[in-house]
């Protein structure tokens, strides 16, 4: 199973604004209960949509630039980004198909 990448502020820029596919940011801590409850779900999505759409994962702990630039004030929050802008979000625990539902409002858009 391709698990999702990992990617950090000075990375922000090539590997999600200016990515080709759109691009779900999982914006976590390794220490929260949530977090470590949506692991598993966003571990999935990569074998569903394959080529379609990357998922990276960044440590808000050690990247809090780009967590404050995009006000991230809780974990998990994920964030589907398109053509360099964010186009979708979920915040909290949330179950796969409400994930599903924002990535795939991206691709159709």
């Amino acid at each position: 199973m391709a698990k999702p990448g990992e990617v950090n502020d000075g990375q922000f820029e090539s590997e999600v604004l200016k990515a080709e596919v759109p691009v779900l940011v999982d914006f976590r801590a390794p220490r929260s209960g949530p977090c470590r409850m949506v692991d598993p779900i966003v571990e999935e999505l990569p074998e569903e949509y394959g080529d379609r759409v990357t998922f990276l994962r960044i440590n808000t702990d050690d990247n809090v630039n780009t967590a404050s630039q995009y006000g991230i004030r809780a974990i998990p929050t994920l964030l589907v980004f398109k053509g360099g802008q964010p186009v979708g979000q979920v915040i909290g625990f949330r179950p796969k198909s409400d994930l599903k539902k924002v990535i795939d409002q991206a691709l159709s858009s």
